[in-house]
């Protein structure tokens, strides 16, 4: 039941994400925008759209008078949408609230509105990418990592599969003494199951434990790691084109090392950090290349996660598209493959959730290196890390990319941006001041960072915030 308490908890304590949306609609609301919005959090589970309350924070009611008739707006969401949404109205002190509560899609069954498949983005709907369309119509069926990567196996092929000798080391338990003991292990995990005289191996214990992908089917052979490196800065002389062929996990830090010792030395940091002096931090590459393999999509076929390097960046790509913007990589977290992040985190691949983009974008800081790119195509998700270069040299995107990642790393950190914080980013003395504000005056034209209003109002001590804090 939805109550003023309810309210009060919302705009205090809990934060606008793909379930909860806030708006002021003083005198009133768009019918058209409103289907469309009850559509987009359906389909991404459910939610609740609030009318009323301003869109930014720190939200406050303002009162809407929109849909005074609540019965028959409602009568009008269920004619259209063939869905019922539930309206309460709350009388808050400084003014009328409504709160629609949308139930979520049925499994497996993507809605739409007038054709177009919707879903938020940020404060934006947008038509839903094919494979998330693809992943709702695939619901109620065996999930991907459940599906058999090999039926049949005896319990000695299993042990020849897969390398379990690693798979115990990276869980950091003992080695059963006995070969039924390894078999339980791989069980609990849901890595195999038994059948009547065999075992089938799942699609999760060989795409992580796997001692050879190609020794399975060509389609999961096909999700093998290819690393290409190229001389030059584009892709016309191939100097080494790799396909790592063990499972992710047992692979993962070799294949990382492999990469990091392939890329190219950073003179610049040599006198700075002395215990690495390689142009891409390990640390930086470790953390692109678990989150390209954790957040790919498995149901694309005939592709897998890419490493490119060349003289003047790397370029670590996924198939799929990510559910949430680009803009949010840094504070937010949402994954499509929840139990293969969460295994290959017990396994020591991946850290705490959501952490990895801070530390790519703290590297690319630390080592003086322009700030990531993070580019969505049409079927792929790319990460790109550059090469050293002096702040004369950056573009004004380069400079605006590199103070807006630089405003969030500071916030997420408990922490504001100013002049002086992204100077030091930078490395530029005291005396490029003014040149560093233009930046941060390029950065708020773009909408992409904010003045905290709750700091001081000179300008000279200025802080700021990311746009959607």
């Amino acid at each position: 039941m939805i109550t003023l308490d309810t309210l009060t908890h919302w705009l205090t304590g809990v934060r606008e994400d793909e379930h909860l949306e806030f708006k002021e609609a003083k005198q009133q609301y768009d019918t058209t925008k409103l289907l469309r919005y009850c559509v987009a959090l359906a389909n991404e589970g459910g939610g609740h759209l609030v009318l009323g309350v301003s869109d930014k924070p720190p939200r406050r009611v303002v009162g809407t008078r929109a849909f005074q008739n609540t019965g028959e707006i409602k009568a009008r969401i269920l004619e259209a949408l063939r869905f019922r949404v539930e309206i309460t109205e709350l009388l808050h002190p400084d003014g009328r609230v409504l709160v629609f509560e949308v139930p979520s899609r049925p499994v497996g069954t993507p809605l739409h509105y007038e054709g177009a498949y919707l879903m938020r983005a940020g404060e934006e709907l947008v038509p839903m990418s094919s494979d998330q369309l693809r992943r709702i119509l695939a619901e109620g069926e065996p999930d991907w990592f459940d599906q058999a990567a090999h039926k049949g196996a005896t319990a000695d092929e299993v042990i020849a599969l897969l390398d379990t000798q690693s798979f115990f080391e990276l869980i950091r338990l003992p080695y059963p003494t006995s070969r039924d003991g390894v078999l339980a292990r791989l069980s609990q995990e849901r890595l195999i199951t038994e059948h009547p005289g065999s075992w089938l191996i799942t699609n999760l214990a060989a795409i992580l434990l796997a001692k050879r992908l190609d020794a399975f089917s060509p389609d999961l052979s096909r999700k093998a790691t290819r690393i290409v490196i190229y001389d030059g800065v584009n892709k016309l002389v191939t100097r080494e084109d790799k396909t790592r062929v063990p499972g992710y996990a047992v692979d993962f830090e070799n294949l990382v090392d492999f990469v990091h010792s392939a890329a190219p030395q950073n003179h610049f940091v040599e006198q700075v950090v002395r215990e690495e002096v390689k142009m891409f931090p390990r640390q930086a590459i470790r953390e692109l290349v678990a989150n390209a393999l954790v957040h790919q999509d498995f149901q694309a076929s005939g592709t897998s996660v890419m490493i490119e390097m060349y003289d003047d960046r790397l370029e670590v790509s996924n198939p799929g598209l990510p559910p949430i913007k680009v803009e949010r990589f840094i504070d937010e977290y949402r994954s499509r493959n929840e139990r293969l992040a969460d295994l290959m985190r017990r396994l020591g691949v991946c850290e705490e959730k959501g952490s990895g983009i801070d530390k790519v974008v703290s590297a690319a800081e630390v080592f003086q290196l322009p700030a990531p790119d993070f580019r969505v195509g049409e079927t792929r998700t790319t990460a790109v890390l550059f090469a050293h270069q002096d702040f004369a040299d950056m573009s004004k995107p380069d400079r605006i990319r590199a103070c807006y990642q630089h405003c969030c790393l500071q916030y997420v950190s408990n922490q504001r941006m100013s002049n002086q914080s992204l100077r030091e980013r930078f490395k530029l003395p005291e005396s490029k001041t003014a040149t560093v504000s233009l930046v941060i005056g390029a950065t708020k034209d773009a909408g992409l960072i904010k003045a905290d209003e709750s700091d001081s109002l000179s300008t000279r001590y200025a802080r700021y915030l990311p746009f959607w804090a």
